[in-house]
């Protein structure tokens, strides 16, 4: 045997035979709904209350769910949802629970047909993703909702960005839904992120929702703890969590809003580098390169979703900051721009449309755009990069679709900047 081979043998076999740091990880993922939820008890009574006439044979309130990401709103959902599917077969009230996020199901035609496969193993029926009139999905929905006496609740998580995206039909035609039916009776749970989301919503849609809403506040970080511990025990084998670790992930994400989701992927991903590197402890630092792997992971896939101008517009900060350029004012990029543009064989935008770009790539926090002051010379922007050039190319390096940018040749480069110092 040769020792390449030898060494294929083996290639899975160390990580195998490594020291095991965790016990059952998907408990520290979004998707796991835990046995108990720390914190929640106040939101989980509101929504028993609101729910409770359903195992009356009662049609509840339709619920709006609000809160920041992280508050804990869809695992508390999911976990209220779940309690009363097991307390309708005691009462013998059919329940059936249809959980949407709408940011993958993000039509209101792939809603109506999300509903209607739901029910595909009772029906025989399945409705394509796409191609039929939404009109005739809709009325295939009524019918096999329809077809025996039942309570549907429809969760719609994100439904912002469902609303923001196709306006509020989906709504006023599933708040309306049940005069339409004998037999069956729909509620609808909506969670959202955003506290104005019902400012989308045209008055016609306002008047038939007869809602009720719930408001999830954030995590402080001895909440955050809470919840890591709890969920800690499950996760990893005994003794091989420092002291530090939980209070210091807890720590970290409260300054994030006390966002839970940050605070278990800090955690899991602490575990994930002790784990690869044979650690026989989670420490203190292996969180802190957790951070910097999730800080730059969440960047990497801001940056490799921005509009080509918007990438256009980095690119020209990046340019001016390895010449030394920054801090720069519009103008100052709006000159690279343009040579880039023309580099890439693209019509440039306006200034004007640029100057909204930068604050754009300001407010997702790539860039820093401030205002100063230049006395009787006016207002201008400073800019400069929050991430290093470095990294900001290696992340345009990863995505092919912004080779072209990386290989442009800038003919008059050093009169370029030779216009700009």
């Amino acid at each position: 045997m040769g020792e390449e081979q030898r060494y294929l043998d083996s290639l899975f076999e160390k990580y195998l035979n490594a020291k095991r740091i965790f016990k059952n990880k998907e408990v520290l993922r979004h998707s796991y709904t835990p046995k108990e939820l720390p914190h929640r008890r106040e939101q989980i009574e509101t929504l028993a209350h609101i729910l409770v006439p359903v195992l009356k044979g009662e049609t509840p309130s339709n619920i709006f769910v609000y809160g920041k990401t992280g508050t804990g709103k869809t695992v508390t959902i999911k976990f209220i949802t779940e309690e009363l599917k097991k307390a309708s077969i005691k009462y013998s009230v059919p329940v059936d629970v249809i959980y949407l996020n709408c940011e993958v199901v993000d039509t209101q035609y792939r809603v109506l047909a999300n509903i209607v496969n739901y029910f595909k193993h009772e029906s025989g029926f399945e409705v394509p993703l796409v191609g039929w009139p939404t009109d005739e999905v809709y009325s295939k929905l009524k019918e096999i909702i329809d077809a025996r006496e039942r309570f549907v609740i429809i969760i719609l998580d994100e439904i912002d960005k469902l609303i923001k995206k196709n306006g509020d039909d989906i709504l006023y035609n599933l708040t309306r839904i049940n005069t339409e039916l004998e037999n069956a009776r729909v509620s609808i749970i909506g969670i959202s992120n955003d506290l104005r989301f019902k400012e989308y919503l045209d008055a016609r849609v306002l008047s038939s929702l007869s809602e009720e809403e719930v408001v999830f506040p954030p995590y402080d970080a001895s909440q955050l703890r809470d919840i890591l511990t709890q969920r800690a025990m499950n996760a990893f084998n005994d003794g091989v969590l420092d002291a530090a670790v939980i209070p210091l992930c807890a720590a970290l994400a409260a300054k994030e809003h006390g966002d839970a989701r940050k605070a278990l992927d800090l955690l899991r991903v602490s575990g994930e580098i002790a784990e690869r590197e044979g650690a026989d402890k989670v420490l203190e630092r292996h969180v802190r390169k957790a951070q910097e792997k999730i800080e730059h992971d969440t960047m990497e896939e801001v940056i490799k979703t921005l509009p080509l101008h918007s990438k256009l517009v980095l690119y020209s900060i990046v340019i001016l900051d390895e010449n030394g350029s920054l801090p720069a004012n519009t103008g100052e990029v709006y000159v690279v721009y343009k040579e880039i543009c023309e580099g890439m064989d693209v019509e440039p935008l306006t200034q004007r449309r640029v100057s909204d770009l930068i604050n754009e790539l300001d407010m997702l926090g790539i860039i820093n755009a401030k205002v100063v002051s230049k006395g009787r010379y006016g207002r201008t922007k400073e800019i400069r990069l929050n991430i290093p050039a470095i990294k900001v190319k290696s992340m345009f390096r990863r995505d092919y679709h912004l080779h072209p940018i990386l290989s442009i040749d800038f003919p008059r480069q050093k009169k370029l900047f030779e216009g700009l110092s």
